[in-house]
Formats: C-alpha cells, structure tokens, sequence
C-alpha cells in the first residue's frame, strides 16, 4: 500500500481525525469530440467555491453517520440526486498529515469512492446539479467533465491536469483512471507535459481544508 494509504478499517481505527469523502462517477460514452475523437468515459468532478477542481462529497460526521450516509448526504447537497453507494465502492483511503496548522493535533483522513454509471444516469447527474441542487452557485460552481484525450500535444488530458486542484484530488483522478484502465499508463506520458509520471502530492496540498 502507498505510503499515507489506508484501509478503510485501518482508518476508521484512528481515533480523533476528521474524515471527508468524495465520490468519483463515471460513465462509457460512444460520443466522439468534433465527430471523430473518441471521447470513450465520462468523468465527473466539479470546480468548487474557491476556484479548485475537485470531486463532490466533503466532511463527515462519524459520530452521526457512517462513510456511505455521510457522503450520500454532501452528494444529495452538491448533485441533487439520490446516488446510491454501499462499502463497495469505496476504492482508498488518505492520511492527510496537519489538517489545519503544523501545531494541531487534528488529522484529516479523505476517502475516494468510485461509482461505474450509465450514461444516462450521468446525463441526470449534470442535469439535476445544474438545476435542483442545493448548493449550485454557492459551495459548487458547476460540474466538469474530464477530457480523456489527447490533442495538439498537450491539450486534453494534460491541460485538465495543469488546473489546480484541492488537497490530493489530482493524484486520487489519476489513480483511480490508471486502476478502472480509463487510461493507459502511456496516455499519461505525453512529450512535452510535465505529466510524465503520476504526479505526487505535497503535504502541504494534501493538508488543505476539503
């Protein structure tokens, strides 16, 4: 396991850390951009109230609400659908050291669950977070697709990556495309792009408020 990894166990163990999830969706599409680049997957994230990109979910509370309702809860505030998820589809947990300064005593641990949908329910996904959802315009600015492609070089996949992003969401998008096989290993070492590896994540990135 990478260092700062846990298990889902493992990290409910660790007693008086704060935890946050966040859910990756997405979707095969057949879709071609300009009619002849395969798009292939549909991958939510969303650009957040401070600019950042990130996946929706946020703070749980584990003293109230498990993992999965705790997370069910921010999806149903930040997408306006009812998505359902059970402990399958939790993929990793995170060790964020210093959550708030080098001097607390908190802990922040994230969790990424990663949920396979039909287009369709996709398409509902965007629809309802753009129209019926509680915190669009305010906490969530809008939904993103990730461009899975290549083109001009750069442009795409490692253009979307060059954003900035909250915490360790970067490094959680990039493994989790290489582990459900969205990309290649290959599709990520593009000439010319600073994304010649799986990029890393800096703790103080990761120490960021989610």
């Amino acid at each position: 396991m990478a260092s700062g990894q846990l298990s889902r166990s493992e990290a409910l163990a660790c007693l008086g850390c704060k935890h946050a999830c966040h859910m990756m969706l997405y979707s095969a599409t057949k879709s071609q951009l300009f009619g002849r680049i395969p798009i292939r997957h549909i991958v939510l994230m969303q650009m957040r109230f401070d600019g950042l990109l990130g996946f929706p979910g946020g703070f749980v509370n584990l003293q109230k609400e498990t993992l999965e309702t705790g997370l069910s809860r921010e999806l149903w505030e930040e997408l306006g659908v009812a998505i359902p998820i059970s402990v399958e589809d939790h993929v990793v947990s995170c060790l964020a050291p210093a959550l708030f300064s080098s001097t607390s005593s908190s802990c922040l641990i994230t969790h990424l669950y990663v949920k396979r949908m039909e287009e369709e329910q996709i398409l509902e996904v965007e629809r309802a977070a753009a129209s019926t959802a509680k915190d669009h315009g305010h906490e969530v600015l809008g939904m993103i697709r990730v461009p899975l492609y290549t083109i001009k070089g750069e442009g795409g996949l490692a253009s979307f990556l060059s954003h900035s992003f909250i915490g360790n969401a970067r490094s959680q998008l990039v493994e989790s495309l290489l582990r459900f096989k969205l990309v290649t290993p290959d599709e990520l070492k593009i000439p010319g792009s600073k994304w010649t590896t799986t990029p890393k994540v800096n703790e103080n990135d990761q120490a960021k408020i989610l």
